[in-house]
């Protein structure tokens, strides 16, 4: 619900109260002595008739010279008032839409004046990049909880929607600001901590939370497509945006602290991969937001100005596709590496299955790990593979090594490293508990695995 308070221009009293007798609406009257206003006139409204009726005001007289006011009511108690609401909960597509004024006012509250907001800003890349060091989602999760971020891309895309180039701009400029200190900050900080050693951190690739950024795949895609959607149909109706934000934050915050710690180690790759990432989520989440807004409505009244927004909407929302597109070349390329992978090590774990029950039953395959080395940027190829096998004490294992070099060459389609370790598994009977305590055997068996020393002969190159 929203409380209206709208200030009347002489000459348009009789009209306004006219317009609100029909319309069924409650209202109150104050007198008002200043030269530009007569009265001063208040009522309550549900969320999704205000831009209606403000558009009838308008036409009467109450245009944007105008001072008017829209407010959150808490609580309304009237018949009349339970009766309007129901008749425009059946007009009106949404019950939650709120009016475009209101849009315009919440998009400019969230961009955050430019001291704050640096502030923030760098506070967030800052402990991300501390939380992906030290590999603590915890951590990770409470930079993006201060992270300011979905003020400029709701101010830019809603600026886009009702043809505010002023607001357009603002959030433009305020997201690339936001990337580039995210960026800085993360770049500085990560230098301090290598230069430093404050923390023990050889290749930042083997932390778990760096590679998670990594290797950008369409589920990044749709991570961030989701929200921008959120975001924007959090401000369309008027529900708190702070949660939004945190999830528009987890698409920008990590991966730009990312960027940060491989320009600092010195890892391209790492920067690289990163930055596709942050690119493709900041314009995802630009076009899903602007999607959102205009399927909304929220288009400026008058032919002119429409069709104006409505080129302007068309354009950018063309713009930021083939930007998607041409980055999702990336994005497509590492999720057909990660098929790939997925196969390859498919096909190396039948190979030594099928070679084991073939030759040599006695021996159980425990774990296998294949290495791999970076090829285009992100694309990997297997260059090694570590089978760790159990064998009983007089297990036979003779041309075991070589075996499984083979299948694993003929599996993999090139020649690649293949080491394998030996573990001696011995299988013990343990007694069956009886009433007295007294065990007897039972068919139970425990296994006993000690690690037994892997010599040359048990490797191959």
């Amino acid at each position: 619900m929203r409380l209206v308070h709208a200030s009347l221009p002489p000459g348009t009293y009789g009209k306004v109260v006219a317009l609100l007798e029909e319309e069924g609406i409650d209202y109150t009257v104050t007198e008002e002595t200043s030269d530009r206003y007569t009265h001063v006139v208040t009522f309550p409204l549900p969320t999704n008739a205000v831009e209606p009726v403000l558009t009838s005001l308008a036409e009467v007289g109450v245009d944007e010279d105008a001072v008017t006011v829209v407010t959150e009511a808490q609580a309304v108690s009237s018949r009349q008032f339970e009766e309007l609401e129901a008749r425009f909960a059946e007009e009106e597509a949404s019950e939650d839409r709120i009016a475009q004024v209101e849009l315009r006012e919440t998009a400019e509250s969230l961009a955050s004046t430019p001291s704050t907001y640096v502030t923030l800003t760098v506070v967030s890349a800052v402990v991300a990049t501390a939380g992906l060091l030290l590999d603590s989602p915890a951590t990770v999760v409470g930079s993006m909880v201060i992270a300011p971020l979905i003020g400029p891309a709701m101010a830019a895309a809603v600026g886009t929607v009702i043809d505010d180039g002023d607001l357009f701009r603002r959030g433009v400029k305020f997201q690339a600001l936001g990337v580039v200190l995210s960026v800085l900050a993360a770049t500085a900080f990560a230098f301090l901590v290598e230069s430093t050693n404050l923390v023990q951190v050889t290749d930042p690739r083997a932390i778990e939370q760096v590679r998670e950024r990594l290797a950008p795949d369409f589920l990044s895609l749709a991570v961030a497509l989701g929200a921008g959607t959120a975001g924007a149909v959090s401000l369309t109706t008027g529900v708190s945006t702070a949660l939004v934000g945190v999830m528009i934050a987890v698409a920008l915050i990590p991966p730009a602290a990312t960027v940060g710690i491989g320009i600092a180690y010195g890892l391209e790759t790492v920067a690289l991969s990163a930055g596709v990432l942050t690119l493709v989520n900041l314009l995802s989440i630009e076009l899903a937001a602007l999607v959102v807004l205009y399927y909304a409505g929220y288009t400026p009244e008058g032919f002119l100005r429409a069709k104006g927004a409505r080129m302007a909407t068309v354009k950018r929302v063309g713009a930021l596709f083939v930007g998607i597109a041409v980055l999702s070349v990336f994005l497509g390329g590492v999720t057909y590496d990660s098929y790939q992978q997925s196969q390859t090590e498919d096909a190396i774990e039948a190979a030594i299955d099928d070679a084991l029950a073939a030759d040599y039953g006695s021996v159980d395959r425990l774990d296998t790990t294949v290495e791999y080395e970076q090829r285009l940027l992100v694309m990997q190829r297997p260059t090694g593979v570590v089978v760790t096998v159990g064998v009983p004490p007089d297990g036979e294992t003779a041309g075991l090594v070589s075996t499984l070099d083979a299948r694993i060459d003929e599996a993999v389609g090139h020649d690649v490293r293949v080491e394998v370790r030996f573990v001696t598994v011995e299988h013990a009977e343990r007694l069956a508990p009886t009433a007295r305590g007294v065990g007897t055997p039972g068919a139970t068996t425990l296994a006993v695995a000690a690690p037994a020393p892997t010599t040359d002969a048990q490797r191959a190159v």
